[in-house]
């Protein structure tokens, strides 16, 4: 279902020097796999496929059926892991441009993830005229670009629909037993579902966080599960000979520790963008601490050869790439025929995109490699489901033992506090001086 491809290695790492982290890897896997109940532990999303109870399916999929069947807009309010797994998802399994071609499910837009005020008043136009439900996902509620979105659209609900209607409408993704917006929704009597005390915010996707804006964009997330439970089985091992989320892991710090300090995530489909989105914040929150760690970026190529192509071919050599790439054919448009050939292309004419895209994999990947970037192939079944939480908790895993290898918790952010707390400052709010 996703196969690590090391062809495109060979002169930058040896073998020899992957197996010499065995005896490391074999610690930090009895760690990683070492779960508690306690909240501050947050290695809750280890077993979390496995655990994921079948009342807890239905309670998410009956939800998204009554925003299906009562909504023409969904609106997701959440920043950071409470917005970009879900975008992600969603993209994944049907691309951006499917929000507006869908016919039998609500058109969804998220908010709560910038304090743009054209941003929206765009969004509230959209609804002006539509039924409306909206999940505001927040962990604590206290996430200040979340409480913004949700306080203007929980107006926005009351005026249109009156309070007790708008609280039918209203779905609330958040902590068990404490936080702002849990007391909140239990005042308001909104729909609820929890995000686990020990799992944080980029590991929530395979939560409530993530699983119920899939299901209303229509997919499938018993499938989403059944993907991430064949990868919680296949990577519970240390072995890095069967292990490929550890031999990623172990791959990223032997390139780190050789200077390799910028990896670009790269794909060639577009409906990836987002789940590049999910990725980096996965691993910048994840590694970058204590001086540490390398820095995430991303492309979507072809469009970013024209960009980012100069520097990653010729630039500084402190870059490798990490490129997921599907054999999956999507779409059947080929090249069509023109008598003048003013455009001097017939000699493509018949051909499909997929296969000239693919010949752009292949000439960016050899050229690439050859001008001294080293790049790492994950190879993708498809764009199910499955494939999709397979894919998630494949990163999930390997960023808990990157981290590890770094010297880092993999766990926390303590340096997103700090411009928290200097803009509570600024804008004068009580108890910061």
């Amino acid at each position: 279902m996703v196969n690590l491809n090391e062809n495109y290695l060979k002169n930058f790492i040896s073998s020899e020097e992957i197996e010499k982290f065995q005896s490391k890897v074999n610690e930090i896997n009895s760690e990683i796999n070492y779960c508690s109940e306690n909240e501050n532990d947050f290695k809750g999303w280890v077993t979390l496929p496995s655990k994921f109870s079948k009342d807890d399916v239905k309670k998410i999929n009956e939800a998204a059926e009554f925003i299906k069947n009562n909504a023409d807009v969904f609106i997701v309010i959440g920043i950071g892991g409470s917005y970009l797994g879900a975008k992600a998802s969603i993209d994944f399994l049907h691309s951006e441009n499917y929000n507006y071609l869908r016919k039998n499910t609500p058109k969804i837009f998220f908010v709560g993830n910038n304090i743009s005020s054209g941003y929206i008043e765009e969004i509230l136009e959209i609804c002006k005229d539509k039924d409306v439900c909206v999940n505001v996902i927040s962990k604590s509620g206290g996430t200040m670009e979340t409480a913004i979105a949700f306080r203007i659209f929980k107006k926005f609900m009351e005026e249109k629909y009156g309070k007790k209607e708008a609280g039918k409408r209203i779905f609330c993704t958040t902590d068990k037993s404490k936080g702002t917006l849990l007391k909140l929704a239990k005042k308001e009597g909104y729909k609820r579902f929890e995000i686990p005390d020990n799992v944080g915010g980029r590991y929530s996707v395979l939560t409530a966080v993530g699983l119920l804006p899939a299901a209303v964009s229509g997919g499938n997330i018993e499938d989403i599960l059944k993907g991430a439970i064949r990868a919680e089985k296949d990577f519970l091992q240390a072995d890095l000979k069967k292990n490929s989320c550890y031999r990623y892991a172990v791959i990223r710090n032997i390139l780190y520790n050789k200077g390799k300090s910028v990896e670009i995530i790269a794909g060639y489909e577009p409906r990836l963008d987002m789940f590049f989105e999910w990725w980096k914040q996965l691993f910048a929150e994840s590694e970058g601490k204590n001086e540490k760690g390398i820095f995430p970026s991303s492309a979507v190529f072809s469009g970013d050869l024209h960009s980012l192509g100069q520097f990653i071919q010729q630039g500084s050599r402190i870059i490798f790439e990490t490129v997921i790439k599907s054999d999956c054919k999507l779409g059947k448009l080929t090249i069509p025929e023109s008598k003048e050939n003013l455009d001097e292309l017939n000699y493509l004419q018949g051909k499909s995109l997929n296969y000239i895209n693919k010949k752009a994999f292949e000439a960016t990947i050899n050229a690439h490699t050859d001008g001294g970037v080293p790049n790492i192939l994950i190879d993708i079944k498809d764009f199910s489901e499955e494939t999709l939480g397979y894919l998630i908790y494949f990163f999930e895993k390997a960023c808990a033992m990157s981290g590890y290898l770094m010297g880092v918790n993999p766990f926390n952010q303590p340096g997103v506090e700090n411009y928290k707390k200097k803009m509570f400052t600024l804008l004068e709010k009580p108890g910061y001086n």
